[in-house]
């Protein structure tokens, strides 16, 4: 039988595996070796992973992100110099799994990570998601705006994804921006890309875009980072107040 694994307490918090008793590369791959969901009475903020890439018209392998995130945030430390913080220490953050979702039809995977997210919106103030491929942005966008109503989004990505279809199909990982600007996801006013860069179909891609809501600040952008948080804080009002649905 296994003996309790130690870990960093403060307060009510749970942190992550206290790394001077167990060391980093055993015991279970949470994310920052943190708790489970299930193991604390409460949670700030939830991690789930979405372990999806049915999405893509270019390169699978999206489906490997949550594992692989795991895996790799096992070298991180509770305490962050640049920030003058201790992570963890201040909310407390699980780790919630994976949804389950079906790699062999789009429509029905959105359904579920749209639940999973709802589900979890109940048990957590905030929900980090690890994907997985851009088409879970719209699933998790239909969840926000049901509890909060229309939100800003900040995307850095190298592409817009606001294209319609892809091969005729709506739902892709380069159409989620699109779909959620048409469903009234999005606060238009407050929408912004960071770090666009590549070539596009044609010059309607950025005028369509900018008709959906979205600004672009593009990587060849030669203005510093400061432009960059300045034109961000310009566009992106504060965040609502949370709240319920009307029954």
């Amino acid at each position: 039988m296994t003996e309790p694994v130690r870990r960093i307490i403060t307060g009510d918090i749970v942190g992550q595996v206290d790394a001077t008793a167990v060391p980093r590369y055993g015991g279970e791959a949470t994310f920052a070796r943190l708790p489970r969901l299930g193991e604390v009475t409460q949670a700030d903020i939830a991690v789930v992973g979405v372990p999806f890439d049915s999405g893509v018209s270019y390169r699978p392998g999206a489906r490997f992100g949550p594992s692989h995130i795991r895996e790799s945030s096992r070298l991180l430390r509770p305490y962050n110099p640049a920030l003058q913080v201790p992570v963890f220490a201040t909310q407390q953050v699980a780790d919630a799994g994976d949804l389950t979702v079906n790699p062999f039809s789009i429509d029905e995977a959105i359904s579920a990570i749209e639940r999973g997210a709802r589900d979890l919106a109940e048990r957590a103030r905030a929900v980090l998601t690890l994907g997985g491929d851009h088409t879970v942005a719209l699933p998790m966008l239909r969840a926000v705006a049901a509890r909060h109503g229309p939100v800003a989004v900040v995307h850095f990505d190298a592409h817009l994804d606001t294209w319609n279809t892809y091969f005729g199909a709506a739902y892709t990982h380069g159409t989620p921006f699109r779909r959620a600007s048409e469903e009234g996801l999005l606060d238009r006013s407050g929408c912004l890309h960071v770090g666009i860069r590549g070539p596009l179909y044609s010059d309607a891609d950025l005028t369509e875009d900018s008709e959906l809501g979205f600004q672009v600040v593009a990587a060849p952008d030669r203005r510093t980072s400061r432009s960059t948080s300045t034109c961000s804080t310009r566009r992106t009002p504060p965040a609502p107040a949370p709240r319920k649905p009307a029954a």
